[in-house]
């Protein structure tokens, strides 16, 4: 596959239609959750962009691919990176989500983050100029860390990270003044800030605040019968911790459950929050989410992962250079329920969690942000593939980085034409849609 043919794209003909993928997904969903996730989608090409991995999948699948694999994030868009905690609690700038991982050709991910570049550039009104330096950047830093990776030994290679300080290396005064603005904010979020969050003392008892539709209480989870099948439950996901991390989670008791909607691409799904205590009432909030396919099964076969969320936790662990000391996996099973087994990950809610805010960022700092996700993609792919193989293919010139930043920009147009498409589902009625949550 010569690597000018990575700027192709589909026509317009030759494409599955987009709102049939969405709305079919919606068929899984929480219903009266789905019209907030087509109302988050609604409000930009870029958010769009974020809860349309489907379509894109689709899309990558229609066209031609290499077979050079490694394991995928599935849906790398500049949204899905960002900081947190390592277990020695230095902030690492990394992937974050996990949900569509699945082995693949390694180009499917750099497409999907060169188009999400294309895609934020134009939603925020840049030049054209700075939206492709930008685009060229991110894919350049892709083809030059992985040739770097390449060239060093695996162990060098799986514990490789990008810590904060390289992350923000070369910025001017202010740009440093939003970094140490953004590190402490992140620094902040763990348990103890979630608990002061979204809890309350009612009734001699801590619980977490309703606010609905965003946060609904699940009480009859917590009670008779159902409270038996979710200690099953928990029992089955602290069956997939390592014993040291067993003992560490037996320090803490169950105290309170709710369901929380996250995301874009997310809403609909089930995911609850957790608050749990030590002895001495010490919180730690954990988050389940539920796992289903990956949207590249449908073009790149099952997981060998019969558990989904066996499929998202194992992906992260070989992608990530440091990762949740808390990650794990269960499936719920319930007689009471529609859907008798559901598949979940669990992970803390925050720990030390931090994102870049993409639609704020003018042309230098997305051409920066972008060009650390670019390296930070290629350490994941190094990580579970063939750094030289890859390496070896793209060269050591600019040609994929051309025909990456031409087929992000073709890939927009195409974006923009879906977003023009769902928003005008919305308006006809077709489609549901909550604004504003």
């Amino acid at each position: 596959m010569p690597l000018d043919a990575h700027a192709s794209t589909p026509t317009p003909s030759e494409r599955p239609d987009a709102l049939a993928i969405l709305t079919a997904q919606d068929e899984t969903r929480v219903q009266s959750l789905v019209p907030i996730r087509h109302g988050r989608m609604d409000r930009t090409p870029f958010t769009f962009y974020r809860g349309a991995a489907a379509v894109m999948a689709a899309d990558l699948a229609a066209g031609p691919s290499t077979d050079l694999h490694t394991q995928l994030c599935g849906d790398a868009h500049l949204s899905n990176f960002g900081l947190f905690k390592g277990p020695d609690r230095r902030l690492v700038f990394d992937v974050n989500d996990f949900d569509e991982t699945l082995p693949g050709p390694f180009e499917w991910d750099v497409k999907r983050l060169a188009a999400s570049i294309t895609i934020a550039g134009r939603n925020n009104e840049l030049p054209q100029q700075g939206i492709e330096d930008a685009t060229l950047a991110a894919v350049a830093e892709y083809r030059s860390a992985l040739d770097r990776a390449a060239e060093a030994d695996a162990l060098s290679v799986h514990y490789a990270r990008l810590e904060i300080d390289q992350y923000t290396a070369g910025l001017d005064k202010k740009a440093r003044k939003r970094k140490r603005k953004a590190v402490k904010k992140a620094d902040r979020k763990d348990s103890i800030r979630a608990t002061a969050k979204l809890t309350d003392i009612v009734d001699g008892r801590r619980v977490i605040v309703p606010d609905p539709p965003l946060i609904t209480r699940v009480d009859e989870l917590l009670e008779g019968e159902r409270r038996i099948e979710l200690r099953r439950f928990f029992d089955r996901y602290r069956s997939t911790l390592p014993p040291y991390r067993r003992a560490l989670l037996d320090r803490y008791g169950l105290v309170d459950m709710a369901h929380k909607v996250v995301g874009v691409g997310s809403v609909g799904t089930r995911c609850l929050i957790v608050l749990m205590e030590s002895g001495d009432g010490e919180p730690l909030f954990l988050q389940f989410k539920e796992a289903g396919p990956s949207v590249l099964e449908a073009h790149l076969g099952a997981s060998r992962h019969e558990q989904a969320g066996e499929r998202v936790v194992n992906g992260q662990r070989l992608m990530q250079a440091t990762g949740d000391i808390f990650l794990g996996w269960s499936r719920f099973s319930s007689e009471h329920n529609d859907r008798s087994t559901v598949d979940f990950y669990f992970r803390q809610l925050w720990d030390g969690k931090g994102g870049a805010i993409v639609e704020d960022m003018g042309p230098k700092r997305l051409r920066k942000y972008a060009q650390a996700c670019g390296g930070a993609l290629a350490l994941a792919h190094a990580r579970s593939g063939d750094a030289a193989m890859i390496s070896g293919y793209l060269g050591d010139d600019a040609t994929f980085d051309h025909a990456l930043t031409a087929f992000a920009d073709a890939y927009a147009d195409l974006n923009e034409a879906d977003h023009r498409r769902h928003h005008e589902a919305i308006e006809s009625g077709r489609l549901a849609a909550e604004f504003d949550l």
